[in-house]
């Protein structure tokens, strides 16, 4: 299976399963009179927004280059990314005001127990289909997979959370927790959130590979360090799965131009090989320039 049909088929799970989860946390929330419960089904709306840019995304990324986007479309799930981002900021500004109107003016839960399970059908659902989006996600390395991921493994322990909380309110009759719970859920929400957008958005920038990439490059570059042979100003940038990497190589200009071409040849063959989804642009002066 090609990599935009594994991608697209993940992405699709996502969607489905969120669609219903958030069918059920709502019925099981108006039924219980419970702001927890309902903040858990607008956490599945946002997780269900996200799952919906995500298959989008990746089917948008993965257009080759063409005239008006030469360096390819792979910027497009890191836009993803920060809008899903900003989305679940909004989310959790909602079930913060919710649930402080619930504090002011508190009303006792008609029901739990269809609460708590549902709560951790949500949470079991939601394991699975997380490691499938992160599994996916790390094999082809999608930003948008990877972010929509995040939105699910936060809704597990959301999900958890609340399910004991309910659990607690049933035995100890203490229904201000109910909201207390709803704004550790928000609280969550907004660290997921700043995570993903700061993941997403650092690349929009042009960021450089991460340190541990860079390092294996500089090695390589290293290692065929010569009289002959030196390689300065290495750049590197990422768009969507893709890592752009150029550097000068200095060549001696007695050196055979085949010998030269063989060498930068060796040079990328061996980044390609430790490095994966790059493309290289190698600038080639003379050591006397």
């Amino acid at each position: 299976m090609t990599g935009i049909k594994r991608k697209t088929r993940v992405a699709v799970l996502s969607v489905t399963s969120n669609t219903v989860l958030i069918i059920i946390k709502l019925m099981a929330g108006i039924a219980s009179n419970s702001v927890s419960i309902i903040s858990e089904a607008i956490h599945s709306f946002m997780d269900l927004v996200a799952a919906v840019i995500a298959l989008i995304s990746v089917r948008l990324s993965s257009k080759p280059a063409d005239k008006e986007h030469p360096y390819g479309h792979g910027k497009i799930e890191n836009v993803s990314g920060f809008i899903q981002g900003l989305l679940i900021f909004a989310a959790a500004a909602f079930i913060i005001n919710e649930s402080v109107k619930k504090i002011i003016s508190p009303q006792p839960l008609k029901e739990t127990n269809m609460g708590i399970v549902v709560m951790i059908f949500a949470a079991v659902v939601n394991i699975f289909v997380s490691r499938a989006l992160y599994k996916v996600a790390r094999e082809e390395d999608s930003v948008a997979l990877e972010a929509d991921a995040l939105h699910l493994k936060t809704d597990v322990y959301t999900s958890a959370g609340v399910a004991l909380g309910l659990a607690l309110i049933k035995f100890t009759g203490m229904h201000i927790l109910d909201p207390v719970i709803a704004i550790m859920v928000a609280l969550l929400i907004i660290k997921e959130a700043w995570q993903m957008s700061r993941m997403a958005f650092s690349p929009l920038l042009d960021a450089s590979l991460p340190d541990d990439e860079e390092q294996i490059i500089s090695e390589i570059l290293d290692k065929h360090q010569c009289r002959n042979f030196r390689f300065t100003r290495l750049r590197t940038r990422k768009s969507g799965p893709v890592r752009f990497i150029d550097f000068h190589a200095h060549i001696n200009p007695e050196l055979p131009i085949k010998t030269a071409y063989e060498v930068n040849s060796y040079v990328k063959r061996e980044i390609e090989a430790s490095i994966p989804n790059v493309h290289i642009h190698i600038d080639v002066e003379t050591l006397d320039e």
